[in-house]
């Protein structure tokens, strides 16, 4: 196996990789609800183009994101630390250490909540479908991947934010 170029990584310690400055893609008022939310994104350090990996921390009160569902890509997480809620749109789920949790595309729209006193960690895993859509039941918001390659969010009506 040839050695790689001093620019490609073959393996860190997730802990030692910089969270984004940025927190959210969300526009406001929904962008500063994600203040208790920090992801490590792992899979970017690899230039993964298939699929994405989060190694991502709640504080007390933190959410993972708006509730939502998507389109056309399949979700996985995996908690580390902590017990967060899952909710979903069948009712609520408390998760611990060594639980794990999938979302198909088209299927239920979820959040993972952190409603105790200790930060939750957890792994999330997802494609990166071309097209996909993301739908909020609660929220006045929808996203579309551009072509650029990144979310552009509008009203459900689809005026800009």
């Amino acid at each position: 196996m040839a050695n790689p170029s001093p620019h490609e990584k073959i393996a860190v310690l997730a802990s030692e990789i910089a969270a984004p400055v940025r927190r959210t893609n969300y526009p406001e008022p929904f962008a500063s609800r994600m203040l208790g939310r920090m992801k490590r994104r792992l899979g970017e350090v690899f230039g993964l183009r298939n699929f994405g990996v989060n190694l991502t921390h709640l504080t007390p009160g933190g959410i993972s994101a708006l509730r939502h569902s998507h389109s056309k890509q399949d979700e996985f997480i995996y908690v580390l630390e902590g017990t967060p809620t899952l909710v979903t749109d069948d009712g609520e789920t408390q998760l611990a250490p060594g639980w794990c949790a999938g979302f198909r595309a088209g299927g239920a729209a979820h959040q993972l909540v952190n409603r105790t006193a200790r930060e939750v960690v957890f792994l999330e895993v997802g494609d990166r479908s071309a097209g996909d859509q993301g739908t909020y039941p609660v929220d006045d918001l929808k996203a579309m991947i551009g072509t650029d390659g990144q979310w552009v969010f509008t009203h459900k009506d689809g005026t800009p934010y």
